[in-house]
């Protein structure tokens, strides 16, 4: 993360302080929650330690570049020993010196082993790079699902307003119908129908307020925030203007970005590298060898000699596994197929992508459409309950006419609110598909 996305999370987490001890409440715009979760998610934790196992595993690599060197010290008792005739006749005890010991430092650099350990270092620096765009799709995945959580809140909080506007006309409505229940222009039925209506409104804007509690709980949970913590979306949101890109725009951003296509393309890489590292058990390890040892007593000696051994050497060995020859047929067969195998799977990621995006494009349009289409049905619906109310106090409409225009005007209202969401939320799925939230 960079130095000044830390400091905005720091921030973020001071101004939580703060609003913990005053207020229950908290104002935070999207970029502001990506940062915060940047640094509170468990999950984006969580394949943070796995990136940095993925380090630990290189540096582990390249240490089989390195000589392997051994100490053994060893103290031992030395029973005495015999001497027969080849038939085993005239036995003869030999006095042996009962205090053994044994010093050996021995070292060994591999010089070439078939290109197997340069392979084994690719292999570890190809897999970090898997660990880090794991990370990297984890940040994209719990930041997509942030945005749907923040969304939804931002759509029942307007919901909220939608029906809380609904409940003060309907209770407008009401008592205008009061007053001309007075005046006998007003059967009770009307009344209670009305009344019915305030009601179901009522549950509506309960069922609402319970759905945000859910959305508001799943929000502060993944930025583990406290539970008594409210959180309010940036108010200026729908404000912006959002502007979409042609879809070869987006398909060209997919193909550069997405995710999943560069791991397809690091898969490839490393079934190539197995493939060599396979062909490399066919060939054979040279090393540099050397080695002191200090041994005592002598015992190769007869009389034995009750003094310490001294020697070393430093040479070059070479292993050669023949079996190989036969046994590693199949193995090296099997990672060409993992390699054709990965390359299919790439080319499957690509379809995939392309096919996604063309869909969420489409959406994304769609959301458009109805967006315009939401702005002229309220147009519509207001003009419509205008008339209808009008129309009803000079007693030219039912009461079935005003609930209608009601509902209409409700569902217009709602519709809108959501429309225009709904496209903020296909803008940032399509950033999510390309993986450039």
């Amino acid at each position: 993360m960079s130095k000044s996305k830390r400091l905005i999370a720091l921030s973020c987490l001071a101004v939580l302080c703060s609003y913990s001890s005053h207020a229950q409440t908290m104002c935070m715009g999207i970029e502001e929650m990506f940062n915060l979760a940047d640094v509170q998610s468990e999950s984006i934790r969580a394949y943070k330690t796995g990136k940095i196992a993925a380090d630990e595993a290189l540096k582990a690599a390249k240490a089989r570049r390195l000589p392997d060197i051994s100490v053994s010290v060893s103290a031992s008792y030395l029973g005495n020993g015999k001497i027969w005739d080849r038939d085993f006749s005239n036995a003869m005890k030999v006095d042996i010196p009962h205090f053994g010991n044994n010093f050996a430092l021995e070292a060994q650099q591999v010089v070439y082993a078939g290109g197997a350990i340069s392979s084994g270092i690719n292999q570890a620096e190809l897999r970090q790079l898997l660990a880090e765009l794991d990370l990297q799709k984890n940040v994209q995945d719990v930041r997509f699902m942030l945005v749907g959580s923040y969304l939804d809140i931002y759509k029942l909080d307007n919901q909220i307003i939608v029906l809380q506007k609904n409940i003060e006309l309907t209770d407008q409505v009401i008592a205008n119908m009061k007053a001309r229940q007075k005046q006998g222009t007003v059967l009770k039925n009307d009344m209670t129908r009305y009344e019915l209506q305030r009601e179901q409104l009522n549950l509506q804007l309960s069922v609402v307020k319970d759905a945000r509690k859910i959305a508001n709980h799943q929000l502060v949970t993944t930025l583990h925030l406290p539970d008594s913590v409210e959180i309010n979306p940036d108010t200026t949101l729908l404000i912006q203007q959002i502007r979409t890109l042609t879809e070869s725009n987006w398909q060209e951003m997919a193909e550069a970005n997405n995710i999943t296509i560069k791991q397809a393309q690091t898969e490839i890489k490393i079934n190539e590298q197995k493939v060599k590292q396979e062909c490399a058990e066919r060939l054979p390890h040279i090393s540099i060898v050397a080695a002191e040892h200090i041994d005592g007593p002598v015992t190769i000696e007869v009389p034995v000699m009750d003094n310490n051994f001294n020697y070393w050497y430093v040479g070059v060995g070479i292993k050669y596994n023949i079996s190989s020859l036969f046994k590693n047929n199949r193995k090296i067969r099997q990672a060409r197929l993992n390699v054709r195998r990965a390359q299919e799977q790439y080319r499957l990621a690509q379809e995939q992508v392309g096919n996604t995006v063309q869909a969420g494009y489409v959406n994304f349009l769609t959301a458009f459409t109805d967006l315009r289409t939401q702005e002229k049905s309220v147009k519509l619906a207001d003009e419509n309950y205008s008339i209808t109310d009008n129309r009803y106090k000079n007693g030219m409409a039912l009461l079935t006419d005003m609930l209608d225009a009601s509902n209409m005007k409700l569902s217009a209202d709602i519709g809108l609110v959501n429309a225009r969401i709904n496209v903020i939320y296909n803008f940032y799925k399509m950033k999510y598909i390309t993986h450039t939230l």
